[in-house]
């Protein structure tokens, strides 16, 4: 007895799951993006029957990891099982189809028959007029007709093809009329198929035991890999006494096949925990070894991650107090030991296709020194450089960022939190009011002969004019060669009050400059050598 009951137990659980499969689909209710990836939270409600069924949700990523999946249920419901598929093909799929296109799909149906019907009557009309012209001529070229009987044959050919041409202007109108009407319903399947809701491939296939029939939430969460954010900078700077106008913004890209509508958005710094196995220790041994070289700092990475997290609270305490920008009270800073997480609270609308999407965090006013920069040697430009102090409380990640300096746009730096000095130097961009030319001095210059020596004079001055209306700083750099060979003499003749680093031959002025003023500079050195000699790069 108990084994029939099994049995018949098994044999209902088999024709459940033999069942019409019940189809929903999920929305996206919030994201968190991390570098490299996102983890979705969805939602979704469905009517469920007592007893097993199986659950296709629509509308998840189109790839996922399916190790990562979680799905939220009441207490009546029983997860059995969860698969991941982007390939899902059912017969029953097509009772989800929206009434109104089916009704557009089979009225194309019929135009299209009816389109043939036409086009196969209009052709055998046609068949027939051209036998016709060949019987004439055959008829014509026959001298066994008499007069009456060739009168008549010309009259029946007449008529009939009279009647063909007639029937086939009449198809032909027909014909374009039904091909006004496919047309037609192209376009309105075409409006129909826009208004349904964007679906992907993916699909999450659910096995599960509902205690009592009704309605069910499901909650559902996993990670994707198809998305992604950055940070980025709007830097704006008035004049060389104001501080920097920070816009501290993030680029979001995600390309998981869903569009998310409408959902609440958290950026985080840190990696997605995609290990569900608990970590075991092993005994640590120390070794000499190879350290490899990944092409950015480690250590200065971990450092720029844990100084995130110890300042925040900084800013936490700035919201407090209602000392921070608009944009920035929208924007709540989360930390942990290595990550910091920009929780928005305005809806963002992400779409699913791989474009650059724009989303403001913060507004920061960054107090700066400036000053200007210029190695004339190389670049007859001058550079504006501004010194930020104690700039780990601003939360700031590695990123490109945009100048815009006196209202015009100068360019893009980077912003480099990594580094280990106390003051984060950004680069502002060239400032074409500050002119610099460096020129040859050829009545200081020249060559000459000494015994076995040749020696050769080199002479430079370095003009210097600021056209703004107030006074800059002026860091100045240019140099002299050094020599290698005991063969090779050099002299620094003049200097110009520059300050000497003897190894490098480096040469640093440190200059105020006044507006409208103009400075000139002069360096000069001598260079010696074996007169039966060349040096390539004098």
């Amino acid at each position: 007895m108990k084994n029939i009951l099994l049995l018949l137990s098994l044999l209902v659980s088999g024709l459940a799951f033999a069942q019409k499969p019940i189809f929903t689909s999920a929305k996206v209710k919030s994201a968190t993006v991390y570098f490299s990836a996102a983890e979705l939270s969805q939602t979704t409600s469905v009517n469920l029957p007592s007893g097993t069924s199986e659950v296709v949700v629509k509308n998840v990523a189109d790839y996922l990891n399916e190790n990562t999946i979680q799905i939220g249920a009441p207490s009546t419901v029983t997860i059995l099982s969860v698969q991941f598929t982007n390939n899902y093909i059912s017969e029953y799929e097509i009772d989800e189809s929206n009434p109104i296109i089916k009704k557009v799909r089979d009225s194309i149906v019929l135009v299209k028959a009816a389109i043939s019907k036409v086009i196969n009557e209009r052709t055998s009309h046609s068949k027939t007029i051209e036998l016709l012209d060949k019987n004439q001529n055959v008829a014509g070229q026959n001298s066994g007709l008499n007069v009456s009987e060739l009168i008549k044959l010309v009259a029946y050919y007449q008529s009939k093809r009279t009647e063909l041409s007639d029937s086939v202007n009449v198809l032909y109108e027909r014909e374009n009329k039904l091909n006004e009407k496919l047309s037609k319903l192209n376009a309105k399947l075409e409006i129909n198929a826009k208004k349904e809701e964007k679906t992907s491939t993916g699909k999450l296939i659910l096995q599960v035991m509902n205690e009592v029939a009704g309605s069910v939430n499901l909650d559902i969460n996993y990670v994707t890999n198809n998305a992604t954010w950055s940070p980025f900078y709007d830097l704006r700077a008035e004049n060389v006494k104001d501080p920097i106008n920070m816009m501290y913004k993030a680029q979001v890209m995600q390309n998981t096949g869903i569009d998310w509508k409408k959902i609440k958005l958290t950026l985080s710094s840190g990696n997605p925990n995609q290990n569900n196995q608990a970590p075991v220790l092993s005994s640590w041994f120390l070794r000499y070894g190879y350290v490899p070289n990944y092409g950015y700092d480690q250590n200065a990475r971990m450092n720029v991650i844990q100084s995130l997290a110890e300042k925040a609270d900084g800013y936490q305490d700035k919201k407090a107090k209602g000392e921070v920008s608009s944009i920035s009270d929208y924007t709540t800073i989360q930390e942990n030991q290595l990550n910091v997480s920009f929780d928005i609270d305005i809806p963002y609308d992400i779409l699913s296709n791989g474009k650059v999407h724009s989303v403001a965090l913060k507004e920061i006013k960054l107090p700066a020194s400036y000053k200007y920069y210029a190695a004339p040697r190389v670049e007859k430009e001058a550079f504006l450089l501004a010194e930020i102090n104690d700039y780990s409380k601003y939360n700031l990640l590695p990123g490109e960022a945009n100048i815009i300096f006196e209202g015009l746009y100068v360019g893009k730096t980077t912003i480099n939190p990594g580094q280990t000095s106390d003051t984060l130097n950004l680069s502002m961009g060239r400032d074409k009011k500050v002119s610099i030319k460096r020129e040859k001095v050829v009545e200081k210059s020249g060559t000459r002969f000494l015994s076995s020596k040749k020696e050769q004079t080199f002479t430079y001055d370095i003009t210097l004019r600021n056209n703004k209306k107030e006074t800059i700083r002026m860091l100045l750099k240019d140099q002299y060669p050094i020599s290698t060979d005991k063969e090779i003499e050099v002299e620094l003749k003049d200097k110009d009050g520059a300050k000497v680093n003897t190894e490098t031959g480096i040469l640093t002025w440190e200059l105020d400059l006044k507006p409208n003023e103009t400075r000139k500079i002069r360096i000069s050195y001598i260079v010696k050598y074996p007169k039966n000699k060349i040096i390539g790069n004098l």
